[in-house]
């Protein structure tokens, strides 16, 4: 337990002296605050692009049919997922999927900002989900 307690102190006293840990970030650096993401722009980019699989309402009944089918956005299974996790989803593709990547026709802030209006699409009854990014 001592061991424990001498390993967080001493992380903690490496964090806030601004020394960080094994090229790590400073205590400092993890409160700065991520950028508002702007959901407007994510609804237009999704109604330009995303549409066309995942449908006008994100439940995948957009134009075009695959298998397995597209992701629906709504569903507990997807608005469940952690940010990170539904970011690399766009950003990298999902292997054996209509998924491809987006990395080369959408900047990293454009995906964050379509992930903003895909929380929106969380139905009211899942407690508030639609509420934001986390």
């Amino acid at each position: 337990m001592k061991a424990v307690l001498v390993g967080i102190t001493l992380l903690a006293f490496a964090g806030i002296t601004g020394l960080g840990y094994a090229g790590g970030p400073s205590m400092k650096d993890l409160n700065v605050s991520q950028p508002e993401r702007d959901v407007l722009s994510g609804r237009v980019i999704f109604s330009t692009i995303c549409i066309r699989c995942h449908g006008v309402d994100g439940k995948g009944g957009g134009q075009l049919k695959f298998t397995p089918p597209v992701a629906d956005l709504t569903s507990p299974a997807i608005q469940g997922k952690l940010d990170a996790k539904l970011f690399k989803s766009v950003h990298d593709g999902k292997q054996n999927t209509a998924m491809g990547a987006w990395r080369e026709a959408l900047t990293d802030d454009e995906i964050w900002d379509v992930l903003a209006y895909v929380r929106t699409l969380a139905p009211e009854q899942a407690g508030g989900m639609g509420s934001g990014l986390r």
